[in-house]
């Protein structure tokens, strides 16, 4: 790290010495005994402006307390029925560790439909899996490899993507504007798998209009990816979507339940679900749960990722045409309108 990084730390960390309660709680959810790597992430989310990356990481502090994101692991998505509802419908899985031991976040982008719950439970069970990577598996990562982990890789399937997906920008950009905002820097990289000719018509458009930051994190690979992942991690912590070409992200895939890392009987989601049950239970003994989604307060998304978005759903309109689908579009709400 060059000298002028560590002055914009030395600098942050200033700033943040100043900080009163109950910031300084929640910061100490954020940072995990590691504050220095938290100011890095927000710094180089800012361009290494020190006074933007202070703003941000005190709106995301704010944000934090006002939503009660500190206590979000003890509040459990009820009944079961719609959890399993919502854990279908929005396929988000741990598949295992890269060998630097990142662990490996599995997506079923294409296959995902966000239509089994209100937008406020996605977005909380999408918080849900933000606080547990970071509070227990980023923790536990460290210590089983012995050196600071505080970041993971991400393989996005798009196996089944359709036009159809213009249906869900409105929840995806709500979780994209939470993620760009308080969970800054906290992907390696995205690893896009399986994609179909609708995703590679849209990605070429969309590619120049992504910061230089961005495109450099994202990497489409070819067919399932398998080769390419096999270069930075072991067979068995590749997804399921990855292990056989044309074998596609679903959901009862020849593997068992126990290897498909999208499903509630896979060790992650097991272990996700009883933490979740166990911190409400001790939650619980203060304050009785409600039943209900949490409401989180969606912050404003950034105006050049709002562009970007519209370009997506411009280019998916224009593929639709261009192939006579374009009924399928008919009556299609995009943006809550």
């Amino acid at each position: 790290m060059g000298i002028a990084n560590q002055e914009a730390i030395k600098q942050f960390q200033s700033l943040m010495e100043q900080i009163e309660e109950p910031l300084k709680k929640t910061f100490q959810n954020v940072h995990q005994g590691c504050p220095n790597e938290t100011f890095l992430r927000f710094l180089k989310a800012r361009d290494w402006n020190v006074a933007k990356a202070h703003k941000m990481l005190i709106d995301c502090l704010q944000w934090r307390i006002q939503n009660e994101i500190d206590n979000i692991l003890a509040k459990p998505i009820i009944p079961a029925d719609l959890y399993s509802a919502i854990r279908d419908s929005q396929l988000i899985g741990l598949s295992g560790y890269t060998k630097e031991g990142l662990p490996v976040i599995a997506i079923g982008a294409g296959l995902s439909t966000f239509d089994k719950a209100s937008v406020h439970y996605y977005v909380q069970s999408h918080i849900q899996m933000n606080e547990y990577r970071d509070r227990v598996i980023l923790p536990s990562a460290t210590k089983k490899y012995g050196r600071h982990i505080s970041t993971c890789v991400k393989v996005l399937d798009m196996t089944g993507l359709k036009l159809s997906a213009l249906n869900q920008i409105k929840i995806l950009t709500a979780i994209s504007t939470v993620d760009d905002l308080n969970y800054p820097e906290k992907t390696e990289t995205y690893y896009i798998v399986n994609v179909p000719y609708v995703f590679s018509a849209c990605w070429k458009v969309v590619k120049p209009l992504l910061q230089e930051r961005t495109r450099r994190k994202i990497q489409v690979l070819q067919g399932c990816g398998r080769d390419e992942l096999l270069k930075i991690m072991d067979y068995s912590s590749l997804p399921h979507f990855c292990r056989k070409e044309g074998s596609g992200s679903s959901r009862r895939t020849g593997t068992g339940t126990t290897e498909n890392c999208f499903s509630l009987d896979h060790d992650f989601h097991q272990q996700v679900y009883n933490y979740i049950k166990q911190q409400a239970a001790l939650l619980e003994s203060i304050s009785p749960i409600k039943q209900g989604s949490v409401h989180v307060d969606i912050p404003e998304p950034d105006p050049e990722d709002t562009n970007i978005a519209k370009t997506i759903e411009c280019e998916f309109h224009k593929f639709g045409d261009r192939n006579g689908l374009a009924n399928s579009l008919n009556g299609l709400k995009v943006n809550g309108h």
